[in-house]
């Protein structure tokens, strides 16, 4: 079943590589959507695929690249976007 969640990941994530890391862990298993910085210095991310394989996804976005430092992770299901690849905005 495909499933569509926003995700706002909290903490050291801006200025080490969160959003490209993101961008190649979802081209990887097949997520698509969108991850960007926020002005507060959080990274928001729109990700939409089967439930099973966004699952992996929110796990890993919960730890992210290593030099990142994630502190909290706000996962919401929201409608489905039919979006047709993953970017950086």
């Amino acid at each position: 079943m495909i499933k569509c969640v926003k995700i706002n990941i909290y903490g050291r994530v801006q200025g080490v590589g969160y959003r490209y890391s993101t961008l190649q862990k979802a081209n990887e298993i097949k997520i698509y959507g969108f991850v960007k910085n926020r002005n507060d210095g959080s990274v928001y991310i729109e990700a939409e695929g089967e439930e099973e394989v966004l699952g992996q996804f929110v796990l890993w976005c919960k730890n992210g690249p290593s030099w990142s430092r994630v502190e909290n992770v706000i996962v919401t299901d929201i409608p489905y976007n039919n979006y047709k690849e993953f970017v950086i905005k």
